[in-house]
């Protein structure tokens, strides 16, 4: 008996926008360590062997399309590019989008402690995923997947400003040493089809509108909003 929660291959595969042919390989990819180890008398293998293989497809796909994306880029800023993409980071933040961690199967301790949103947990899961996706319907339904969740993240590259910047923390420590509020983030604006979104984000310090920042996911409009604010306050070029 699968104890995936039943839901789970309607539900979880249906943002995947993949069916799995073998679903043990969707139970084992949502498989914590802590579930094995808790529950010896379930033979049911845990996902770090499919974290394994999916950390290698992951880098594989994920460099391509950088590779395709950016022809007049050299090695150093494509390193960058592609380390900001699959970094641990960005694929909590993905997984989160999915809704990976409702699904996860944990231990119990693990599950008390806040497994389910852990960001080295969430990757882990992620890149397990993708494994999955890899061994049951091959590397076309892989790289349909990675070009979906990566797509707009990569589409909406400043290539002048391959920093990746955390402009969010600097304008905040910024706001505090000039004795300012911190700064609000209001989405005004959302349009495009759910593989292609794009988000207007506008910074408010007070309720009063400072800045802009437009992006293909609302991290990184938030992100350019920051940076604008910077910008303004004379703590970047302009």
């Amino acid at each position: 008996m699968s104890l995936v929660p039943t839901e789970a291959p309607t539900a979880f595969q249906q943002p995947l926008g993949y069916t799995f042919r073998d679903p043990d390989l969707l139970e084992r990819a949502l498989t914590h360590k802590s579930f094995s180890n808790e529950n010896r008398e379930v033979r049911s293998p845990n996902n770090e062997r499919l974290e394994f293989l999916g950390d290698a497809v992951l880098g594989f796909v994920v460099g391509e399309m950088i590779y395709r994306s950016f022809p007049n880029l050299q090695e150093g800023a494509l390193s960058k590019i592609k380390a900001h993409l699959v970094s641990a980071n960005m694929l909590a933040a993905k997984a989160r989008a999915l809704g990976i961690g409702r699904y996860l199967r944990m231990g119990a301790g693990e599950a008390r402690s806040g497994g389910a949103e852990k960001p080295s947990l969430l990757a882990d899961a992620f890149e397990a995923v993708v494994a999955a996706i890899y061994l049951d319907g091959g590397l076309a339904a892989t790289e349909a997947l990675l070009r979906r969740i990566f797509g707009p993240e990569i589409s909406g590259i400043d290539i002048g400003d391959l920093s990746f910047h955390d402009y969010k923390t600097t304008l905040q420590e910024t706001a505090q040493s000039l004795g300012l509020p911190l700064p609000e983030y209001r989405v005004i604006e959302e349009s495009g089809p759910d593989h292609e979104k794009a988000f207007v984000v506008e910074l408010a310090w007070d309720g009063e509108a400072f800045s802009r920042g437009t992006g293909p996911s609302k991290r990184e409009a938030q992100r350019k909003a920051a940076k604008e604010a910077l910008k303004k306050l004379g703590r970047l070029p302009a």
